[in-house]
């Protein structure tokens, strides 16, 4: 992989899980760099193409934050244009067919948020804070953050927490749905280690065609969202993985998905 100078993310393949963990490793901040973006939607391009890893955790060094956000003096040597695509870099989770886990503890602010936002599951500490500052330095969140969030707790709520600048709590943020889960910060890796173990019974090829249904939903009219949902569900009638599912239902038995 290319090297990215002034990038704060590190890659670690696991030995007990076929598991990715991506840190932003800067503590006790974790301060996302503009490199950090590129190595970002790199790494996962690379994760995509590993049939080694199944499952992807994203988090942030130590427990003090995902991440407080970006580094403002980098954005102030980015150009205009440049700027305009960052969104892109964040949303590797989103694209990757493989399920992604947000590990959330301390700060999750501005860029940390809009990468959390793109993730599949986001399990966090009860010590947790959201927010999206970035109106307080005449800016809005560039990351996806406006679209994110509005689509998850729509327009009111966006408006309050957006354009106040205003942080949520971990319960809070959990009931507008921003969260999936909240626990004690001592039981969060052993919440998040229970999850892998549960997604990685899935078949891969149901659970990618599920993520782009879910997707799609958000973006295109019903009636084209109805179309793609009956075709994927078509393609799926045709894999081993569905056969080896209605077997074991049958047998009453565990499934043992390939992905095939």
């Amino acid at each position: 992989m290319t090297d990215f100078p002034g990038s704060i993310l590190q890659v670690e393949y696991r030995t007990d899980r076929p598991v990715a963990v991506l840190t932003l490793d800067a503590p006790p901040l974790n301060v996302v760099t503009v490199p950090t973006r590129e190595h970002f939607a790199a790494v996962f391009r690379e994760i995509e193409n590993n049939p080694e890893v199944r499952a992807v955790i994203v988090r942030g060094a130590g427990d003090q934050a995902l991440s407080s956000g970006g580094d403002i003096g980098g954005f102030l040597k980015a150009s205009p244009e440049y700027l305009r695509h960052l969104a892109e870099n964040v949303a590797a989770p989103e694209r990757c067919s493989k399920p992604v886990i947000a590990r959330l503890a301390g700060y999750v602010l501005g860029v940390g948020l809009e990468i959390a936002l793109a993730c599949d599951f986001r399990i966090a500490a009860d010590t947790t804070q959201i927010g999206l500052p970035e109106i307080k330095l005449g800016m809005i969140p560039g990351s996806g953050g406006t679209q994110r969030v509005t689509r998850i707790v729509g327009v009111g709520r966006a408006m309050d927490m957006i354009l106040r600048a205003r942080r949520l709590s971990a319960e809070e943020a959990k009931a507008w749905g921003l969260l999936t889960e909240v626990v004690p910060l001592a039981e969060l890796d052993t919440r998040i280690d229970a999850l892998i173990d549960e997604l990685l019974t899935l078949a891969p090829l149901a659970f990618k065609a599920g993520k782009q249904a879910i997707h799609a939903a958000m973006e295109t009219p019903l009636s084209a969202g109805l179309a793609f949902e009956g075709n994927l569900y078509g393609f799926l009638r045709t894999t081993e993985d569905f056969h080896e599912g209605v077997m074991a239902f049958r047998e009453k038995r565990r499934a043992h998905f390939q992905g095939k």
